[in-house]
């Protein structure tokens, strides 16, 4: 066999580092295995990429996720064939729905190694391709910095996406032509369009109740002003959709609530709406199907109309809209106030109200708290500005790693994790990676002990209150969960709270110091 090997530094693996770094994509999570080694070599010797072990793919992209949304910007991610990208799915899902940039590089093995079916060989593309915007196998060394450019171009095109790269080992190792690595063709956002906002005009002035639905880049603090400008000026009411990538909040920015994840409490919101005004969200539905419940909250008659869809501009969308009736941005009322710290029994309640006086300036939460955390906007919109990112997909395991990417993305900002106990076990792996990383991540855990979720489900669709079977696979009480000691054996200093007061002293405590700590919340 020929020996088609590059040279270190001219193979197709430098090619792939050195297009990325063309691009700005400088932040790579990895978990590699022997297929990707020749890309590994290649990020050795490209030292202006920083590279990120997780020690479990769902961490990798849901790390990538996190950092995506921060930065708007894309990061790598390194995984291992089909199964290992398989492994990290359920995050993918999570940042497709999100829109987040990325750019996953799958390695495989060589192409001259496939027809011989090794243990590791699947059809990568048909794994990839329900949970990626893009997908590009890697035809040969001289493919690499086309490929990778496409990627990126695919990633940060409007609202963003995720493009998946398949590369064969071979068109790692071999030689790549010595040429200047090739550019993203980057696009900006869609124009508003003056027939939609003519549209969205009249409805606002027709008298009706109205509520403006938004998500995306409307959901930052100057658009979102603008949208309250809009609706002091028509009546209507500012509403995100139930998940959201990202939002601004806290004092001195829009007070603005999520439809409920409950479907009467999602179907009560809307209750008597006569128009909906969408600006990059879509129509509301309910999370599941219920039985003798409808698929959608909004009610019969309501008129849907479209602003601005999730590729425009919807910052324009909304001050082409502001524009056209005469709605200029004012003071912002004054949230509700937070209560005074709570003492005593130690509930998803107190907790909140503790975040919210608590809180440091420019934080990032990072919320996967499921049940416990359904009222938390109540008790922060009065809290320190901050951001506000959560579980888009519905695929539970993403809070921790998020947590990874957002403080890799933003080190000088506090980033604060509310995480249910049982999606935390799916990637708890991240808590190494924060412990590695020295990342600066308040972990709060829910600690409840069970899938409270599915309790409240099982009651939802009609099927009854849990019974010995039932409770076996949705509690897991027996043998309790230690975070303590599960953090601490990753590297994280962690302590446990069961009263309202332990958990203001300790929370108190986390915002004061920098570096990984965890707090079990024993609700």
């Amino acid at each position: 066999m020929t020996d088609t090997t590059g040279k270190p530094g001219e193979t197709g693996a430098d090619a792939l580092c050195d297009t990325l770094l063309a691009n700005d994509v400088n932040v790579c999570f990895a978990n590699p295995g022997t297929s990707e080694m020749h890309f590994v070599a290649a990020l050795d010797r490209k030292q202006q990429m920083r590279c990120v072990l997780g020690l479990f793919e769902g961490v990798v992209t849901g790390a990538a996720d996190g950092y995506a949304r921060m930065t708007g910007r894309p990061a790598a991610t390194l995984l291992h064939t089909g199964p290992g990208l398989a492994n990290s799915l359920a995050n993918m899902h999570n940042a497709r729905r999100a829109f987040s940039p990325m750019v996953n590089v799958v390695g495989d093995h060589a192409a001259y190694h496939l027809p011989y079916d090794a243990a590791l060989t699947s059809d990568i593309e048909s794994l990839a391709r329900p949970m990626s915007h893009f997908v590009r196998r890697i035809a040969g060394p001289a493919d690499v910095s086309p490929a990778t450019a496409e990627a990126v171009t695919a990633a940060m095109r409007a609202p963003g996406g995720v493009s998946t790269l398949i590369l064969p080992a071979d068109s790692a190792w071999g030689a790549a032509p010595q040429t200047a690595p090739a550019k993203a063709r980057l696009r900006t956002p869609t124009a508003a369009d003056p027939d939609r906002i003519a549209a969205a005009a009249d409805t606002l002035r027709s008298g009706g109740r109205t509520v403006i639905l938004m998500t995306g880049q409307a959901l930052r603090a100057a658009p979102l002003a603008t949208a309250q400008a809009i609706a002091d000026k028509t009546g209507a009411r500012i509403m995100a959709q139930q998940a959201n990538a990202r939002i601004e909040r806290g004092a001195g920015r829009a007070n603005v609530d999520r439809i409920p994840y409950p479907v009467d409490q999602a179907i009560a919101a809307l209750k008597d709406v006569d128009n909906i005004i969408l600006v990059g969200a879509t129509s509301p539905v309910i999370f599941f199907a219920y039985p003798d419940k409808p698929s959608t909250p909004v009610p019969d008659g309501c008129k849907v109309t479209v602003l601005a869809d999730p590729g425009d501009d919807l910052p324009a969308a909304l001050e082409a809209l502001a524009e056209t009736l005469g709605a200029v941005p004012g003071p912002i009322s004054p949230a509700p106030a937070i209560p005074d710290l709570a003492t005593g029994k130690l509930t998803p309640e107190t907790i909140a109200i503790t975040v919210g006086h608590m809180l440091p300036e420019n934080a990032i939460i990072c919320d996967e708290s499921i049940t416990s955390g359904r009222d938390f906007f109540r008790f922060t919109h009065d809290a320190a500005p901050h951001d506000w990112l959560n579980l888009t997909g519905g695929a539970i395991g993403v809070g921790l790693p998020l947590s990874v990417g957002a403080a890799i993305a933003c080190p000088d900002r506090k980033v604060v994790n509310l995480q249910a106990d049982g999606s935390a076990m799916y990637t708890n792996q991240a808590l190494w990676t924060m412990a590695r990383e020295q990342l600066d991540i308040c972990v709060v855990i829910f600690a409840n002990q069970r899938y409270a979720i599915l309790h409240g489900e099982l009651k939802g669709v009609g099927a009854g209150v849990a019974g010995e079977n039932a409770r076996r696979i949705l509690d897991f009480d027996a043998p309790g969960l230690d975070f303590v000691q599960l953090a601490g054996s990753m590297g994280v200093e962690a302590a446990r709270a069961e009263t309202a007061e332990q958990f203001t002293d300790l929370f108190a405590k986390a915002m004061k110091t920098r570096g990984p700590f965890l707090i079990e919340a024993m609700i």
